[in-house]
Formats: structure tokens, sequence, C-alpha cells
């Protein structure tokens, strides 16, 4: 087990011996709210958390779809999914491990030690014969202290900067990324320089990340070094956050562009490219 990533098994023997904090991040493009499902069936004790809501700001449109959220907004949030300081937290998912490297993302970089994500998510924990259980769990408040700037994020202009200098991936359907299509922001391609990298490089058909050796050599193939300075964008700052995990299992560090192309197509003075990677 690595300290990112956490097995079905594991992460039953954690809810046995306690101190363990579970989030259900259910988060879908064609069903944000995944409130409805977890009721229905979720891991003994998670907690439901809201991206929409709870991991994302509200701004405007040239902010973005899902803006990073404020400290002091996270930190409630925390503290009433039942988040106790110096406890391990775990986050899962249903679709392509999104919503839980969103959660892994935002909560690392605000200072949470010890994050991890249950790999393969609750296909995963099905699959391993492991129990659900319906209704809501009701936590008692929690007590973490947040902080900010763990972690490395780009703004509009180091991301629009990044491709003269490092690498830039764009983790959209390829698609999208050559504005053949754009389905939800108002201008279709990508930021020029920017590499197509899609999400679904990083993930097996059972939904866990491949191994780590794999995924180096996937990203060197990609170009990246130990040197090169990387950021993730994607439409909104969810799908990027999965190529943030992915780049961090395959050794590298990567910056996320929070605001990503729902924040840059909606900002007209921006230029764009269309077509195939350069």
């Amino acid at each position: 087990m690595t300290s990112l990533l956490v097995t079905p098994a594991e992460l039953d023997d954690l809810l046995r011996e306690g101190g363990v904090a579970v989030l259900d991040v259910r988060w879908r493009l064609d069903r944000p709210d995944g409130r409805e499902d977890y009721l229905a069936g979720h891991i003994p004790g998670a907690v439901y958390v809201s991206l929409d809501d709870d991991l994302a700001g509200h701004g405007e449109p040239a902010d973005g779809r899902h803006p990073l959220p404020e400290l002091a907004d996270l930190q409630a949030a925390a503290r009433r999914w039942g988040v106790d300081a110096g406890e391990t937290v775990v986050v899962y998912d249903d679709w392509n491990t999104f919503g839980a490297s969103r959660a892994w993302w935002v909560l690392t970089d605000a200072g949470v030690p010890d994050v991890r994500i249950l790999d393969g998510g609750l296909r995963a924990w099905r699959d391993a014969g492991l129990p659900l259980e319906e209704g809501e769990t009701v936590p008692a408040r929690g007590d973490v202290a947040l902080s900010p700037a763990h972690l490395r994020r780009l703004d509009i202009d180091e991301a629009a900067a990044l491709p003269e200098h490092g690498l830039l991936f764009d983790v959209r359907a390829p698609e999208r990324y050559r504005g053949e299509t754009e389905p939800i922001d108002p201008r279709a391609g990508h930021i020029p320089g920017a590499v197509n990298a899609p999400t679904g490089g990083n993930i097996g058909a059972d939904g866990r990340f491949l191994p780590a050796d794999e995924l180096r050599a996937r990203y060197e193939a990609l170009g990246v070094t130990t040197d090169t300075e990387v950021g993730v964008t994607c439409g909104s700052g969810v799908s990027a956050a999965q190529a943030a995990v992915a780049l961090r299992l395959a050794g590298f560090d990567a910056a996320l562009y929070g605001g990503s192309w729902s924040q840059w197509a909606n900002h007209p003075d921006r230029p764009i490219a269309t077509g195939a990677t350069p």
C-alpha cells in the first residue's frame, strides 16, 4: 500500500480499528448530486460529501464551474463531516476516481496530513464482498483545523505561460481537447500549447489506478522528467485532480489549474487552439 491509496481490505481493517473518517464523494457530470445513491447504500459509517457544494466555491462564470473552495468554508464543511485533527481520512466515489481525487487534492492542499483514496472506489468494495449500509450517517462535529497552500496550483496566467517552459496536460476527452465538440462551456478547443493526456489512460478496466511503473512510463513517454514543471487542466478542475493523483503515484509533482477550461473559455480575450496535440 502507498500512503495515497488504500484497498478495500485495508479500509475494512481501518474501520474496525477506528480513528478514520470515510467520505463518500459520488459525483458525475450528468448527475452531480450523489446523495440519493449514497442513501441507497454506502460504506458503513461514510458521510456524504457534495462536490458542488463543499469541494468547490461559487463565483462568476469567469471563475470557472468548480473554483477551489475558500479555506474557511472548507473547514466548516470538514468539521460537519466529523473530521478530527490528525485523523486518517479515506475518500471514495463510483466514477473514475474523479470525485475522490478532487476531495484528496482539496483536503491535502488544506493541510490534512493523511488523506487516502479507496482504489477502485465503491465497485472495488462491493467486489470484495464487503457490506453496505443505507440511510445517512450523521457524525459528531469534528475539530480539524485547516491551513492553506500545501499543494501547487496554477492561476489563469500561470497556466497560459506554462507550455513555454514546461508541460500543461489537458486531460479531457480528445474530441473536446481538439475542439470538435463542447457540450458545456462557451468555446471549444484548448489552451495553446497544452498536450492532451486523457484521464482514461490512468486507470485499468477494473477502475483502479494502473501500477506506478506503468503510470511513470506513460508520463515519461509524454515528455515528463524529474526536472519538468508539470500542470494539469480539464473542464473544471475535477478530472484534472485525478491526473494529479496519477502523476504523484508515478513519482512526479503536478500543479492543478483549478479554473481549467471552464474559466479559460469564459475569458474572450484568451486565445484558443484546436486540433491534435502539436
